[in-house]
């Protein structure tokens, strides 16, 4: 049997439960699809489950570790009657109104949901270097996030796995805090654009290695050294530090929206400026999923709000037409 709800909310980040606790608010009884623990791209909680201690989310002055910071987020929602499935989306039909929502076999003949509206938060990866020892030390020397975490490596020699912009900006922002911060690329050249280039070889704290890539990870409990490879020589070298910034780029997670929501050039969801709507009328858009910029938990918080808001007046006049219509 097909349900049908005012709101459906896909993704359970700070965007998703955020969303979630204006939309139950207004009585609006949203289902939220939390995705799966088993799904790196759909994890319940979002990348703040995978994060250890958070010390720049407003009103925690001690800090608050990423899952239980979510797991209060969570339990906020359920207060207010929000109905929080831990299940995947998978299949969509916004062609359609109500919209088609599938969670388990997406070519069952009936969809498992029918919304009138649906707020899209299923947020964002980091692209990782696929090493043996990445994940198991991510959150403990190896992070993805320079503003997140730089505050914990003063005084450290920590490195940078990168080329790009964001690669720059992170070095950048790291000398702020580290005793020497050294950037690893796999080319001889770098992809930033000449302003951000010139900014990072001119900062005495950074330093390059050039033509090399990173092949394993070292530490028991926290990062301890890197494995390096010469692409060119061969050659093998370790490089002692105490952290690893990967910033190689983030890919949003909007495979389930391709051909249905307009997507940048980037794959991030567009939203029309100063509001979370999308292309659609009466889906809305919130969190990483549609931010390339600032990627915090706490600008998906107010995103994730702006996108209740913006649907509980759209659903507001859309039910207003339909009765006078009537």
């Amino acid at each position: 049997m097909t349900e049908k709800r005012n709101v459906v909310i896909v993704g359970s980040g700070p965007a998703g439960l955020t969303a979630a606790v204006y939309t139950a608010r207004a009585n609006l009884e949203p289902v939220i699809l939390e995705g799966e623990p088993s799904s790196t791209s759909d994890q319940p909680g979002g990348q703040l489950m995978l994060t250890t201690e958070v010390e720049n989310f407003p009103g925690f002055p001690e800090g608050v570790m990423g899952p239980d910071l979510m797991t209060r987020m969570r339990s906020q929602a359920e207060r207010f009657g929000a109905d929080i499935r831990t299940q995947k989306a998978s299949r969509v039909n916004l062609q359609v109104h109500p919209f088609e929502i599938w969670v388990g076999d997406p070519n069952a003949t009936e969809p498992t949901l029918r919304a009138d509206s649906v707020i899209v938060a299923t947020g964002a990866q980091s692209l990782m270097l696929g090493l043996p020892n990445e994940s198991r030390l991510l959150g403990f020397g190896v992070s993805t996030c320079a503003t997140c975490d730089g505050f914990f490596f003063r005084d450290r020699d920590i490195a940078v796995v990168g080329g790009g912009d964001s690669a720059m900006e992170e070095a950048m922002f790291l000398t702020k805090f580290a005793r020497t911060v050294t950037i690893i690329h796999r080319r001889d050249t770098l992809r930033a654009s000449h302003i951000m280039a010139e900014r990072a070889q001119a900062n005495e704290k950074i330093r390059f290695i050039w033509n090399s890539t990173v092949t394993d990870v070292i530490g028991t409990n926290t990062v301890e050294r890197l494995e390096l490879q010469n692409l060119q020589t061969g050659a093998t070298s370790t490089l002692e530090v105490t952290g690893l910034f990967v910033a190689i780029g983030h890919r949003p997670n909007t495979d389930l929206f391709k051909g249905q929501l307009d997507l940048g050039d980037d794959a991030y969801l567009l939203t029309q400026p100063g509001s979370s709507r999308t292309n659609i009328e009466g889906v809305f858009a919130c969190g990483d999923v549609q931010d390339s910029t600032y990627r915090q938990a706490i600008t998906a918080a107010g995103s994730g709000c702006m996108a209740a808001i913006d649907a509980e007046r759209w659903l507001e006049a859309f039910h207003h037409s339909n009765a006078a219509h009537h």
